[in-house]
């Protein structure tokens, strides 16, 4: 395995990786998805927070599409040094500091997405700590917007992703490589674990949630409300097959 594929998104090497990911699925099957959930409950009069915003693309594109004052926090300065100069629409970035959004008061928030953040999360209890401060941050009654992919799709080669190997079962928290491409055409294989979607209602109930809702969005819904050119720009056969992204929506008790 080279230096590049045992890098973690981590330090300035790490961050500007992450910033070079293509994520052409998750652009089909996923954040429009998330986008519909949020645009149902907020709009220009609302605080959204995205929990885990990486360089801040996803956050960005989500204050320019539902008018809402976004907040964008993450556990990397590096991360955060990129969305800063990146200049985008997103109000302001706090740093995630022992497991604490910095500078965020209690019930700031009317709605939190976090994409693909458990994958970093090795335990259980990590996964209820980033529960419990998502529910710290959102009022009573906040939608919490959830993205994660599914290690039921194991080995499958999709557009921009492959999680874990063929033929392999993985249970809660088990150790899984993920291989994302990168805006050069290489890919990038990262150490993630495995979160089944049945484990997560549980977990945010225990966190002070409840309403749970999941859904495994399809190429004939994103067809409906994905970007055209991305949508119809490629046939999708491993996403039609097996989708392999779950969105889950909560509410804050």
């Amino acid at each position: 395995m080279s230096d590049r594929e045992r890098a973690a998104w981590s330090g300035p090497e790490g961050a500007r990786a992450f910033a070079s990911v293509v994520a052409s699925t998750d652009w089909l099957l996923g954040y429009p998805f998330v986008f519909r959930a949020l645009a149902r409950r907020i709009d220009s009069g609302h605080v959204l927070v995205d929990y885990g915003c990486g360089p801040g693309v996803v956050a960005g594109h989500a204050a320019r599409l539902l008018g809402a004052r976004v907040l964008g926090v993450d556990t990397s300065p590096e991360m955060l040094e990129l969305a800063r100069a990146a200049g985008t629409e997103v109000a302001a970035y706090h740093l995630v500091e022992n497991g604490r959004a910095v500078g965020l008061a209690d019930g700031c928030a009317d709605a939190v997405m976090c994409s693909h953040v458990l994958a970093s999360l090795p335990t259980e209890e990590a996964v209820l700590s980033v529960f419990a401060e998502v529910r710290r941050l959102l009022r009573p009654g906040g939608l919490f917007v959830l993205l994660a992919t599914d290690p039921a799709c194991a080995g499958t080669e999709y557009a921009s992703l492959r999680i874990g190997e063929p033929g392999e079962v993985y249970g809660p928290g088990d150790r899984v490589t993920v291989r994302l491409l990168l805006t050069d055409g290489t890919w990038q294989e990262m150490p993630n674990h495995a979160w089944l979607p049945a484990v997560l209602p549980p977990l945010l109930a225990r966190a002070g949630f409840g309403d749970v809702a999941q859904h495994h969005p399809t190429v004939d819904e994103a067809l409906l409300i994905a970007d055209p050119d991305l949508a119809r720009g490629r046939p999708w056969t491993a996403e039609r097959a097996a989708p392999p992204l779950v969105v889950t929506t909560a509410t804050a008790h």
